[in-house]
């Protein structure tokens, strides 16, 4: 029973995770770019929303 319980392929992120892991400067990489790309995908979020909530109204 203890032998079915483990796996020994791995899932996605298990693969995902040994990638990244691999070596420092990947994952130094992966950290800088994710940041960027959050960053982007947060800005791009909050200026849509303000668009939407300000369709119509004239700042000064």
């Amino acid at each position: 029973m203890d032998s079915a319980a483990r796996r020994t392929g791995g899932g996605l992120f298990e693969g995902l995770y040994k990638v990244i892991m691999r070596r420092n400067s990947v994952y130094v990489t992966f950290v800088i770019a994710g940041a960027f790309l959050g960053e982007r995908a947060v800005d791009y979020g909050v200026h849509k929303l303000w668009e939407y909530n300000n369709v119509g109204v004239w700042h000064f």
